[in-house]
């Protein structure tokens, strides 16, 4: 044999595509040559290769070796593709079981002594193979749990490339080595976080309660010290459980940020990233791989932008066209990537660059003009986007034995849970299964749509400028959320006006 085939997985964004590696074996020159548009990190896999071969007792042949990477249009980078050049060449001079070979996808690293290094993206890698009817793959001992979370796939954590040789039917000795693994992943933080800690802010809880019912992006302006950020970090407690497919949509998207992925969670994930970010770091990027931002790593879970009037105005902005479509498509010279940004976008701002503006006791010092260029940085598209906004003050008093009792977190999510059956069974017969995701048209002509009186408020409001279109239907998709936390089957006047309260909640 001369020439031998195996698969590997080129990665662009999320979407993997089976790459055949042939190795072809001729009567020329020695050489290593690898084709089909590399990269620079794949380009360096014929010296990686070349000695983990020599150093397994598996040496190259001292012939002309080329290897190609089809389909060659396709652009390939990182050095996951190492162990599966270095099987195909092995496999030229049939030392292996060619069927075996041809059959299993290979996904590694090699080091120069032959040990197989973890890569990242290994799950969507895996599950693109298993999508393609791929059954048999090999991966790094280190991406071993993580490749075991994709059903009806046989996996193999190879410890060192002798171990793929000897699998694969070679006659070559066992090697004693001890395996590269995975970075461990940061311990989950043990405080559990209660809403019950949050103290005086009836109406705030009752808007983050709504919001999680229908999935709606919010806002939340107050002085320092109000509760915001207390609040946002409570809300994915109060989110139902993720499925098991978005649960390992959300580890594949770690997978490809190079996070360790060990098994399945199910707990929204929640992204807080600090206002210094740039446009890149929140909708991903990179010159030379495409990575995930934190938009695509909150997506089935939650974006936190805390201090929003402190983040740069063009990134802010940037997160328009994601909240529309709930996807994020990256364009570079060549390839474009896509990734899934179905994320609940919360905001927190104080009202000034000092907080005290329009403080009950408090002294604002800032210029007039100061708080105009402070607003002005959230932007009105992106106001306009947001469902609710809500506006917080401190609390001026502690709870007393007489007081109400708090809302506790497992109280908010039966309470949740419930709103979202009653607005899955009213949507049954549609594609959407949150309020934040039905369509405009569908609100207002479809079979549900509210009587010309309950439409008033928002039909003056329209008119006179003081909601848009877009706008109009986000009151009424928040109205849907109140009436599905309420129990009620259909609209009334009482629940468009207070979502119509929520939406208009901070206008001045």
């Amino acid at each position: 044999m001369t020439v031998a085939r195996t698969l590997s997985v080129a990665l662009v964004g999320l979407d993997g595509e089976l790459v055949e590696v042939e190795a072809d074996l001729s009567n020329q020159i020695p050489d290593f040559k690898i084709i089909g548009l590399p990269d620079k990190a794949l380009g360096e896999a014929v010296q990686r290769v070349f000695n983990a071969c020599a150093n397994s007792d598996l040496p190259l042949p001292r012939r002309r070796l080329t290897v190609n990477l089809s389909p060659a249009s396709l652009p390939k980078q990182g050095s996951g593709f190492d162990i599966a050049i270095a099987i195909a060449s092995l496999a030229t001079e049939g030392r292996m079981d060619a069927g075996s070979v041809a059959s299993a996808v290979h996904i590694g690293e090699l080091g120069l002594d032959g040990r197989l290094r973890p890569v990242p993206g290994v799950l969507p890698a895996v599950l693109a193979a298993a999508r393609s009817g791929i059954r048999r793959v090999v991966v790094p001992f280190g991406n071993l749990d993580e490749a075991r979370l994709v059903e009806g796939v046989e996996v193999l954590g190879a410890v060192c490339l002798a171990d793929v040789a000897r699998w694969h039917g070679a006659d070559v000795e066992e090697r004693m080595l001890e395996p590269v693994l995975a970075a461990a992943s940061a311990p989950a933080a043990s405080e559990v976080l209660d809403l019950e800690d949050v103290i005086g802010q009836a109406d705030a809880v009752e808007a983050m309660i709504v919001a999680a019912a229908g999935g709606h992006h919010m806002i939340m302006s107050g002085p320092p010290g109000a509760g915001k950020t207390m609040l946002a970090r409570r809300l994915p407690g109060i989110l139902p459980p993720l499925d098991d497919r978005q649960a390992l949509a959300v580890a594949s998207i770690r997978s490809l940020s190079g996070e360790p992925v060990g098994a399945l969670t199910h707990t929204p994930p929640f992204e807080a990233p600090h206002h210094s970010a740039s446009a890149a770091a929140l909708v991903g990027g990179g010159s030379r791989v495409i990575r995930p931002g934190a938009i695509a790593r909150a997506s089935e879970g939650v974006l936190f932008l805390d201090e929003a009037g402190e983040f740069a105005s063009h990134a802010l902005d940037a997160l328009r066209q994601p909240l529309e479509s709930g996807t994020i498509r990256i364009h570079r010279s060549g390839v474009a990537a896509s990734f899934p940004a179905r994320f609940q976008l919360v905001l927190a701002t104080n009202p000034c660059p000092c907080g005290n503006y329009g403080v009950v006791g408090g002294a604002c010092v800032c210029p007039a003009n100061a708080i105009r260029r402070y607003a002005a940085r959230l932007s009105g598209p992106l106001l306009d986007r947001m469902d609710i906004e809500l506006a917080m003050q401190r609390v001026s008093s502690l709870l007393g034995p007489g007081s109400s009792p708090a809302v506790s977190t497992h109280t908010a999510r039966e309470r949740v849970r419930g709103a979202r059956d009653r607005a899955t069974r009213r949507l049954r017969s549609t594609a959407w299964r949150l309020n934040a995701d039905v369509a405009g048209t569908w609100l207002r002509n479809g079979p549900v749509a509210p009587d010309q009186a309950v439409r008033r408020p928002l039909d003056v409001a329209l008119q006179r400028g003081a909601l848009t279109l877009r706008g109009y239907d986000r009151v009424l998709r928040v109205a849907w959320s109140i009436a599905d936390l309420a129990g009620d089957e259909r609209l009334t006047l009482g629940h468009v006006g207070r979502a119509l309260y929520l939406k208009k909640g901070i206008t001045p």
